[in-house]
């Protein structure tokens, strides 16, 4: 069955469009900032003033890499819209890609860098004003960024597809792009003189550049009354960026090439990359925490598997065990029915073992099923003698069979102990169990000892020595791991969870090797709140 999609609350913070900033993020981007000043008060020193050499290949590398860059910020952001389909959004994805748009036609026309004049038949004026218009556009999506974030309701209110939605904007902004762009281009000698000559501003571009700083001080004041997310944080030191590059770029020398001249572009790479590089940090925490989720769901389900495994392989390695003595009873029963003389007496004896024997199976699986809930399981006082013998009861027959001899060693006076009554029966009836297959396979004498004592203070110590063939070097800790085994039609879980259920007691369990034979040892605590 296909599990449903699951629908993320769209208030949820998961992105850095919602994520609130933490602490760290609030300190690194004042660090950026401060950093930022503290370049604004040397770059706009009288060093800024000199003007150094032209370099034409700087102006095309550095509009390749805005162009790059706001292109993809612009598609991340995007990317974003198409989950939140916040107005919000699509106005600050738009944004970058005008930008970027934008840098097309002012390479294009700027003087010297493709043609002495610059291209599409523009003069000096037309690169001035693409620039004016490009630093004016960026921080007019910005505001409308902000006053749409309130705008936007629970609701989504994008009920057309996110790609057409998408496609239009891309489509609207080169269309608006190439109109500008027409207009400037062609109109260039009816346009205001910015620049005196290709290297030289003149005093209009001072009013238009503090027009530009004022306009993203605007931005920034109303990013600082509205913020709440990281994308506002990180877009108000883009601002801040954008405003420090106007002003070197303008007032310090009034001329291209200058020392501020380049210092300004160097900012506006920098403001490009600003949001680009809290995107991709985002997406490479998103994916790391994706990652360690589809891991721990792994685990998890590994895990599942595992204990899925272990509940069969406990039930079908217990349930062996008793579904042999049914059969050898109702066999039993059958033969003494089949006489021709029926023997009912033995027949009824045989008979009330397979009743016997299947309500402790019934009670044995009810018990592995508790051993895999713990607020299930319930301990009572207990003779731990007592359940000796009914181990010993259990496997009576197959003691008979193999010709075992059974001593036993049961201590005076021994304190109760707290435990559970068929599961401590069931880790005796498997360590004779293992005692007797291990005497079956060796010749000589067959013998059986159980020994219960006083171990140490609160505890009760229950050992089972046979005669067998002993363990393999090395194998006394191995034995108890789940699934290994030194038998042939084993399965290697009996040991494991006999092991399980005496520490989960809050005892231990384990094998000491014998020339001949070997020992097992468990202990119990007693309970302590009856007398001995």
């Amino acid at each position: 069955m296909v599990k449903p999609a699951v629908i993320v609350p769209e208030d949820q913070p998961l992105t850095l469009a919602n994520l609130p900033p933490g602490r760290p993020q609030k300190r690194l981007a004042l660090a950026v900032a401060l950093a930022f000043l503290g370049v604004l008060l040397v770059s706009a020193g009288e060093f800024s003033n000199v003007q150094l050499g032209r370099v034409d290949a700087f102006v095309p590398a550095y509009a390749t890499a805005i162009i790059v860059n706001d292109l993809i910020t612009a598609v991340l952001l995007f990317n974003q819209f198409a989950i939140f389909r916040s107005r919000a959004l699509l106005a600050i994805s738009t944004g970058y890609l005008f930008t970027a748009f934008m840098v097309i036609p002012w390479v294009l026309t700027f003087p010297g860098v493709f043609s002495p004049g610059g291209l599409l038949g523009a003069g000096l004026q037309s690169t001035n004003w693409l620039y004016v218009l490009r630093y004016a556009a960026f921080p007019t999506f910005v505001i409308a960024y902000t006053l749409l974030k309130d705008a936007d309701r629970p609701k989504r209110l994008w009920e057309s597809a996110v790609g057409t939605t998408i496609l239009s904007s891309v489509a609207i902004s080169a269309v608006i792009v190439c109109a500008v762009t027409i207009l400037v281009t062609a109109g260039d000698a009816y346009l205001p003189r910015i620049s005196i000559d290709p290297v030289h501003f003149s005093s209009l571009w001072l009013y238009l550049a503090g027009c530009l700083i004022l306009w993203n001080a605007v931005a920034l004041i109303l990013l600082w009354m509205r913020q709440r997310s990281v994308l506002d944080l990180w877009l108000m030191v883009v601002v801040c960026s954008y405003a420090i590059e106007i002003y070197l770029v303008s007032f310090p020398g009034l001329a291209r090439f200058s020392a501020g001249w380049y210092a300004g572009r160097t900012f506006g790479f920098v403001s490009s990359i600003l949001v680009l590089f809290v995107l991709l940090h985002e997406i490479a925490t998103l994916y790391a925490r994706l990652l360690s989720a589809v891991l721990a769901q792994r685990r998890e389900r590994e895990a599942r598997l595992m204990t899925g495994d272990a509940v069969s392989a406990s039930i079908v390695h217990e349930v062996k065990q008793p579904l042999t003595g049914i059969i050898a009873s109702a066999n039993a029963g059958l033969n003494w029915l089949d006489r021709v003389e029926p023997e009912l007496d033995n027949a009824r004896n045989a008979l009330r073992r397979v009743v016997s024997i299947g309500h402790r199976t019934s009670a044995m699986i009810e018990d592995i099923r508790a051993h895999f809930k713990a607020d299930a399981r319930t301990r009572i006082s207990l003779d731990i003698d007592n359940i000796i013998l009914e181990a010993l009861a259990v496997v009576r027959d197959k003691l008979q069979t193999s010709g075992i001899i059974v001593q036993l060693q049961l201590g005076e006076r021994l304190p109760r102990i707290m435990g559970e009554r068929i599961q401590l029966q069931q880790v005796l009836v498997n360590l004779i169990t293992n005692a007797i297959e291990s005497m079956a396979a060796t010749s000589g004498k067959r013998m059986l000892s159980i020994k219960s004592e006083v171990h140490t203070s609160g505890y009760v110590m229950v050992s089972v020595e046979d005669t067998g063939s002993g363990l393999e070097a090395g194998a006394a800790d191995r034995i108890f791991s789940p699934m290994f085994t030194t038998k042939t039609d084993g399965m290697g879980m009996g040991l494991s969870i006999c092991r399980t259920i005496i520490e989960a007691h809050e005892g231990r369990l384990w094998a000491t090797a014998r020339d001949r034979g070997a020992i097992f040892h468990f202990t119990v605590p007693v309970d302590s709140g009856v007398s001995s």
